[in-house]
């Protein structure tokens, strides 16, 4: 045998896989249940202000399309070749605000290869065991907070009130304050408790001279 025909040989031979329906359902059917758990996990952890469906049917089909174009690489060399050169033409514009959106997107496609490559049991327990530490992280050792914008309009006069009030609040910083003929709008970033934040709205609006006081839910990282 010559050197040729022995690399034709063993590169042929990385494609020996048949593409059955069997194997593809079964490769389909994993996909899907390992991201209805990322959903999941996703849900549990999202911080933002609107949760998005869109994305999260994004993540199920990512990793389905995923495992179905490994399956087709691992059975047939002409299809692999084809398959890279289709998705060489493929541009994706749309754009990732958040980056922990960024990680259950490469999640979901980590799984759908593994699914694809036959690593069934591997994929299901490495996916299980990623979720649960990512929950546990997220819950207790970076414990998600309550952050609010409190927006205040009311008289310059009362203005010393305002700011000793503002003082007794467990966490707060100025972000805008603006002042036109005697009158202040000023915006503050506090970290509040769901049961105290509707008696902090009426802490501020039952202050005379004060004419509005109100309160917008805000994701943001504290500054020092």
């Amino acid at each position: 045998m010559s050197i040729i025909d022995a690399i034709k040989s063993s590169v042929l031979g990385q494609f020996n896989e048949t593409l059955s329906i069997s194997s593809l359902l079964i490769s389909l059917v994993i996909s899907f249940g390992i991201a209805i758990f990322i959903i999941f996990i996703y849900k549990k952890t999202y911080s933002g202000v609107i949760y998005s469906k869109s994305f999260s049917l994004s993540l199920i089909l990512l990793s389905m399309v995923t495992s179905i174009i490994i399956k087709t690489i691992n059975s047939n060399l002409a299809l692999s070749l084809g398959m890279v050169g289709a998705l060489s033409i493929v541009r994706f514009r749309t754009a990732i605000k958040e980056p922990l959106d960024t990680i259950f997107m490469f999640w979901a496609i980590a799984t759908g290869i593994m699914v694809g490559a036959g690593l069934y049991i591997p994929s299901i327990i490495a996916s299980i065991v990623l979720g649960l530490l990512f929950f546990l992280s997220y819950s207790y050792i970076f414990k998600p907070t309550n952050r609010y914008l409190l927006i205040l309009k009311y008289d310059a006069k009362v203005n010393s009130k305002i700011e000793q009030r503002i003082k007794d609040l467990p966490k707060c910083k100025l972000r805008t304050k603006t002042i036109f003929e005697n009158q202040v709008e000023a915006t503050y970033e506090v970290d509040l408790k769901d049961d105290i934040k509707g008696n902090i709205v009426h802490k501020f609006a039952n202050l005379k001279g004060v004419n509005n006081a109100s309160l917008v839910n805000y994701q943001n990282d504290f500054g020092e």
